[in-house]
Order: structure tokens, then sequence, then C-alpha cells
């Protein structure tokens, strides 16, 4: 069973055509890396699918859902959580006002910040009076992932989690992502160029080249061959 599936998607930006007939299917239950070298539309993908950019055509459902029906909200709170490239956190909001914002957009459920949040990353707990600002960029990205998990959601993704992150912070946020989805069944769609992350952290992948589907297996087959024909600048 998918959670999500793009079925024949395009989608045009002033006179661009950006995604050709792209399809992605998402198993209940995987962490899929939507992989490509830089432009090639994953991060339009992303939006698409959370409502940020308008597709113009085809099919987009999370658990039978039509998403494109409803506005980024919406889609929200249907169980989707959002970690955009670049992190996005309110730079001049504490630590805890952050999280609280994804609470808001909450459907239904208690309107406190699960513990799961502070458990996955006990700096936030420590910094919670902090100005987002503040925090050094594997902390951002820390806080951006628990603002997503705010919702408690069924499906993660995130754009780009390891870009600019130290070493450190890369390992510990794959764990997270292991342990989400091994311990508490939440299905990941990743876009990430780190190969040892995504070899060690994704069980399937799709690439995108040009904006169109070139290429999707279980991650085992993505061989020196696959990268270098489709990944390698």
């Amino acid at each position: 069973m998918s959670a999500l599936a793009v079925r024949t998607l395009n989608q045009s930006y002033r006179g661009s055509h950006t995604l050709w007939d792209v399809d992605l299917t998402v198993p209940a239950g995987s962490r899929t890396c939507l992989m490509g070298r830089n432009g090639m539309g994953k991060t339009t993908l992303l939006k698409c699918i959370m409502g940020l950019l308008r597709a113009t055509s085809g099919a987009i459902t999370f658990a039978g859902t039509d998403l494109r029906s409803l506005p980024a909200d919406g889609r929200a709170r249907l169980g989707i959580g959002y970690v955009p490239q670049g992190r996005e956190i309110f730079s001049h909001l504490t630590v805890e006002e952050n999280l609280r914002v994804g609470l808001g957009v909450r459907k239904n459920g208690p309107r406190a910040i699960p513990p799961l949040v502070f458990e996955l990353f006990p700096v936030l707990q420590r910094m919670l009076q902090r100005r987002g600002g503040d925090l050094s960029g594997g902390q951002q990205q820390q806080l951006a992932i628990g603002r997503a998990l705010v919702l408690e959601p069924t499906l993660l993704i995130l754009d780009e989690p390891t870009e600019g992150i130290q070493p450190n912070i890369v390992h510990e946020i794959g764990d997270v992502i292991l342990r989400l989805n091994r311990e508490l069944g939440v299905t990941v769609l990743l876009v990430e160029q780190k190969l040892p992350f995504a070899r060690r952290v994704a069980s399937q992948f799709c690439i995108l080249e040009k904006g169109r589907t070139v290429a999707s297996a279980s991650i085992d087959q993505l061989t020196d061959t696959v990268v270098r024909e489709h990944l390698s600048v």
C-alpha cells in the first residue's frame, strides 16, 4: 500500500516547464530518497506535494485522499510533516514559540508539545527560551524537524536535512529518521545529496533528471553505474 502516490505530474512556472509526467510512489512504512543533480526539480516536486506550488496536471494522493484539492494547511492536517530546504524557522521567535507554531495546524489532540520531540532532541528542551536565530545550523535543523513532529505526522517529508550540518548532527538526524520509521511507523520521503547518508537511511530511491523520473528501485540497486549516469557532476 502506498502512503503517497504522484502520477503523471506536470508543473510549469513563469512559462518554464519544470516537472514532466513525474511518477513517484512512497510505500507506507518506507524511507524513500528523492535524488538528482541540482536544478532537476526535487524541491519543486516536494512543494507541489505540500501545496506550496500549483501543479498544472496530474494526481497526488495521500492515503487515498486527493491532495490537489486541499490547501497547504489541509495537507498538513492529514498528517504530513514538512521540513523545507533551508529550515525556514522563525529566527526572532523562541524555540518554544517555533514548536508551538506547529500545534496550530493540528487537526485534533493535545495542545502541548509532544514529549517525543524533546526525547529525540534534548537540546531543544534546554534551549526553549533561546531565539531560533541564535541556534547553530545543526540545532536549527533539529528545531525544524521538531516543529514538523509536533503534528505527530504519519508521513515526514524532509528537503536536504543534512545540508550545511556538522557531521555529528548529520549522524544524529539519520538515527532519528530510522527510529521514527522503525519504531513509530512513520513513512519518510527525503531529498538527499549525500550518498553515504542516503544509503544508510533510505529503503528505496527515485531519481529525477530534468524534471522527469528516470530511475526508481530499492536502495541496494543504487549502484555505482546508476550514480555515474544520473548523479555524478
